[in-house]
């Protein structure tokens, strides 16, 4: 008892130090979570049981549009940096964002699915490279890893109370996914309008000159430790693919269909619920060691769901990889944040989320494949195997990735 009070008191110290601007943009986060959320944690079984998809088209599907999302942030990205400004590009990508909602509640067919996803991923890309940069503007250097990791917890926080609300209402409706959906775009509505009139941007450095952010002499201003973040954040998403596929897993455990998307709020509570405080653990301690739990943690989770498709064993295995993504995600972008020169932010969240766009898409294929061809087992004994592949690499490297805090 006495720890977690420890804890609490800590949090109350710390917290009050975030500028508002971060808890703002925590919000406009969580809102437009559970405008998603209420859509993506049923869309896999729309597709399965109204469309009849298979699971290779949803691992197309979902790896496509994760895929569209990171890459546009490359253009994004550069765009903010260009402009010295950051607010604007993310009211653009969320407001694209909730527009495309009512298109799942009127979608016939896979390829409106299919365009509707790819629609939204590309607002998610156009918000994704300059919020990420406006969070390390605003942010004391030293509460970064404190800032990055609240906004993570209230955008995860969303991402968990989404999936709640769209079981709540398929069971209120009877399944009636086309009335969920159109709910949804009551949130992203509000998350648009929390940005426009809740956020001010810091003014642009005083005699800054535009220049453009892609030229050879700037780009070769990333310095190596940048590029090797890089490279271990690919190597990451290689071995994370698609969370659709847990939702797969959990409709194999014979649990009511409405019922199906708890599986996400079960892995997004403990994601809410572990990225602050992995993200202030690491404003003090070696990134390298947090990475390699995280894998470590990812591992676990993979063997779980590997097997067994029982509905505890499967409920275990995604609390476990809400773990991990609390340990790692917010952790990414501070190391990104640290190695990258401050007019250039932008810039390098931008080719971040490309290359890790790119994993993605092999990733969430190669799943799909797998789940068609070998089962459900195979898919996450893969993933456990890419997991251990890069703690493998991280421990070569005696645990220390780039970064202020690796040594």
């Amino acid at each position: 008892m006495r720890q977690v009070t420890g804890e609490v008191t800590v949090f109350k110290a710390n917290h009050s130090k975030i500028p508002a601007g971060i808890w703002v943009l925590g919000f406009v986060s969580l809102l437009m979570d559970i405008s998603s959320e209420m859509i993506h944690s049923l869309l896999p079984l729309f597709m399965v049981t109204t469309l009849g998809a298979s699971a290779l088209m949803i691992g197309l599907i979902e790896g496509l549009a994760e895929a569209t999302a990171l890459i546009v942030k490359v253009f994004s990205g550069v765009l903010s940096d260009w402009f010295g400004r950051r607010k604007g590009l993310a009211l653009i990508g969320y407001g694209l964002g909730a527009a495309t909602k009512p298109l799942f509640a009127q979608a016939p067919g896979i390829g409106v699915v299919l365009t509707a996803r790819l629609l939204d991923r590309v607002g998610k890309g156009i918000r994704g490279a300059p919020r990420d940069a406006l969070v390390a503007d605003i942010a004391p250097p030293e509460l970064r890893g404190a800032a990055f990791g609240l906004r993570q917890s209230l955008d995860t926080v969303g991402a968990f109370a989404g999936p709640l609300l769209a079981v709540g209402l398929m069971l209120l409706w009877s399944n009636n996914f086309q009335t969920v959906f159109w709910l949804a775009v009551i949130p992203g509505a509000l998350a648009v309008a929390l940005l426009a009139f809740g956020v001010k941007e810091p003014p642009r450095q005083t005699g800054a000159v535009r220049q453009n952010p892609i030229r050879r002499d700037n780009l070769a201003r990333l310095p190596a430790a940048y590029w090797q973040v890089v490279g271990i954040g690919a190597v990451f998403t290689l071995a994370r693919f698609s969370e659709a596929f847990l939702v797969l897993r959990a409709q194999q455990s014979g649990i009511p269909l409405a019922m199906v998307p708890l599986v996400m709020v079960a892995m997004n509570a403990v994601y809410a619920l572990s990225a602050y405080p992995f993200g202030k653990l690491s404003d003090r301690v070696s990134h390298g060691s947090l990475l390699m739990g995280g894998l470590a943690v990812l591992i676990l989770a993979d063997l779980i769901l590997a097997s067994s498709a029982h509905w505890a064993v499967v409920l275990a295995g995604v609390a476990v990889w809400g773990v991990h993504m609390g340990m790692t995600q917010g952790l990414l972008a501070v190391m990104v944040a640290d190695t990258a020169p401050a007019d250039l932010r932008g810039t390098a969240y931008g080719f971040f989320n490309l290359v890790g766009g790119i994993a993605l898409l092999v990733a969430s294929l190669v799943a799909g494949v797998l789940w068609d061809a070998l089962g459900a087992s195979s898919t996450f004994l893969t993933g456990a195997l890419f997991s251990a592949v890069a703690f493998l690499m991280l421990y070569r490297r005696g645990g220390n990735p780039p970064g202020p805090r690796s040594t």
